[in-house]
């Protein structure tokens, strides 16, 4: 169930077109880098280590990595064109891809690894174009789940960071600091008000560090022993253009996980859509198409510059909702704070010299909320036995493979690494499902018309179709008039003299039907003025008077818009 409206104007204080003051906006941009700038690092250290490869490449991928970053986070926020959401949607290198990455390293090298990397993010490119494509598949019950299992997948490494503390540290001193950043955070985020909530992420990391510090947990001498200025020029690979049988032997497994990261960015950017605004609006696919093709971009010059791939981090999603600053300026100041760090080492040295237990409490914080994030999208979406099903195997096959209490032992070592990504298995497990629940129900039919003639061979189909699934006639008659309230509605939508096809997809059986339309894009999403028309009450005029019959013949609407098509589902159920 949706908030209401005013407590979610409560709650968000900076919409995304909207400009903070520019000393909140810094502060925000420092602690949300802060925090990623350690995983940012990470994700190749533990790449380039575990294949035995060392310096000067690994100071390469580093800085690489840290500079595409930042680049990537900027153009999610400004949007160029169809590249970028237009959202907060930090990006940064992405743990789904460290058992491909690792096993191309060891197999050819990092100019195997710049190769496949590039080629895969070709994939995005072609995913985001025809996203529409794919809208049965990556649903917001997919996309809710693999937000969800991100939250499963992450949380095991803070809770093993929790006791990652040096040789002869004081007993105490891991607990405190853990306890005393959680404790300010939840505090804060629970009673502050005003401002000081939105402060709670970076006093929570200053209590704890601080405290930390007195049991000698900050790493100073690592802050002090980093050069200020430093640019590893020796260590770009290139790219291995034999095409060999090793290429196309690791290619499939690239794209797939490629296929598994663009899931997880569809997510992302329908979430942080939906915690961005004041009033509720419906997801803007368009907004998604911009996010998944700025990952390509992100990817391809990853593969260029040879280091490993990046993604979005949700964990910016949960920021926003803490915060209640979604605005898109905060994400430009991040982008820039990436890409100084990567050209000053000193800086990146600070970031990742924060104790473990104090990164740990903050992760926690932000998963959590995360995971609400991931809830939060499925049960929108409208929930009945089917959905449950999916969400229920998913998740739970998913946490399985990441805990490796599922055939562990009999998967070898390079498919256990691959699967025992939990994001991973839970995603390819509910797009099957998904793909047999489609494939499995009853036949579709269609029906291509001019939109604007469109009415009485509408009239026709639908009453057939009432007719073969056997409803009677209040039913039929119920059918048929949302279906004239949907076509009158994209009708209006299009505004006059607009020479428009529509494409109408329909399936039902003996309890519903499911009324499919497709039509090319307008300016208008029917599902806000839905939302804007139950807002408005009796208010509404005359205009409306489409939109208030489909409210009352429909079970749901969703309008999807994309660059290319509009897509309204509408559900009628039978009569009783």
């Amino acid at each position: 169930m949706n908030p209401p409206a005013e407590r979610r104007e409560a709650e968000i204080r900076y919409e995304p077109d909207e400009r903070p003051p520019f000393a909140l906006s810094l502060g925000l941009a420092l602690q949300s880098a802060a925090m990623m700038v350690a995983g940012i690092v990470l994700t190749p250290v533990v790449v380039i280590r575990a294949a035995g490869i060392g310096e000067p490449y690994l100071s390469w991928a580093v800085f690489a990595a840290l500079a595409i970053s930042g680049v990537t986070t900027v153009l999610q926020a400004v949007r160029v064109g169809r590249l970028g959401a237009g959202h907060i949607l930090l990006m940064g290198t992405s743990g789904v891809f460290i058992a491909v990455c690792v096993t191309a390293l060891v197999e050819g090298g990092p100019g195997l690894l710049s190769t496949l990397v590039a080629i895969s993010a070709l994939f995005q490119f072609a995913l985001a174009s025809k996203l529409s494509w794919l809208r049965r598949v990556i649903t917001p019950v997919v996309a809710g789940t693999v937000i969800m299992l991100i939250a499963v997948t992450v949380m095991p490494i803070v809770f093993d960071s929790l006791a990652a503390v040096p040789e002869g540290t004081p007993g105490p001193a891991a607990p405190t600091a853990f306890i005393v950043t959680l404790a300010v955070i939840a505090g804060v985020a629970l009673r502050g008000s005003g401002a000081l909530r939105l402060w709670a992420p970076f006093l929570g990391i200053v209590a704890g560090s601080v405290v930390a510090s007195f049991f000698g947990l900050y790493d100073f001498a690592q802050v002090a022993a980093a050069d200020w200025v430093g640019v590893p020029l020796s260590g770009w690979p290139g790219f291995d253009l034999e095409f060999g049988a090793r290429f196309w032997a690791l290619l499939p497994a690239f794209v797939f996980v490629t296929f598994v990261g663009a899931i997880e960015t569809v997510g992302d950017s329908i979430a942080i859509q939906r915690v961005s605004w004041r009033k509720r609006r419906a997801p803007d696919y368009r907004v998604v198409q911009g996010a998944v093709a700025a990952d390509g971009a992100g990817n391809l010059l990853s593969g260029a510059a040879g280091t490993v791939p990046n993604t979005t981090y949700s964990s910016s999603i949960a920021m926003a909702e803490l915060t209640g600053v979604a605005a898109s300026r905060i994400a430009v100041h991040v982008g820039c704070i990436f890409f100084a760090v990567a050209f000053f080492p000193k800086f990146a040295a600070f970031f990742l010299a924060i104790p473990n237990p104090v990164v740990a409490a903050y992760l926690l914080t932000v998963l959590g909320l995360l995971f609400v994030v991931g809830m939060r999208m499925v049960v929108q979406d409208g929930m009945n036995i089917r959905k449950a099903t999916i969400v229920g195997i998913s998740f739970w096959i998913g946490v399985g493979f990441q805990e490796g209490a599922i055939f562990a032992d009999r998967l070898g070592e390079w498919w256990g690494q691959l699967l025992g990504n939990g994001m991973a298995t839970g995603a390819l497990t509910a797009i099957l499902l998904t793909l047999f629940l489609e494939w499995s129900g009853s036949r579709r039919r269609s029906l291509t018309a001019a939109l604007d003639t469109a009415g009485p061979a509408l009239d026709d189909f639908l009453d057939e179709l009432a007719r073969k699934k056997r409803w009677n006639a209040r039913s039929a008659a119920r059918l048929r008039s949302a279906g004239e309230e949907a076509l009158l509605t994209l009708q209006e939508a299009a505004g006059a003299g607009a020479a428009r096809q529509v494409r109408l997809t329909a399936r039902a059986d003996r309890r519903s039907a499911e009324l499919e339309f497709v039509a090319a894009a307008g300016e208008v999403n029917i599902e806000d003025r839905l939302g804007l028309l139950a807002d408005l009450g009796e208010s509404a005029g005359e205009s409306e008077v489409s939109l208030r019959l489909l409210r009352h013949y429909a079970s749901s609407v969703r309008h999807q818009k994309y660059h290319e098509v509009d897509i309204v589902t509408v559900q009628v159920d039978t009569a009783r």
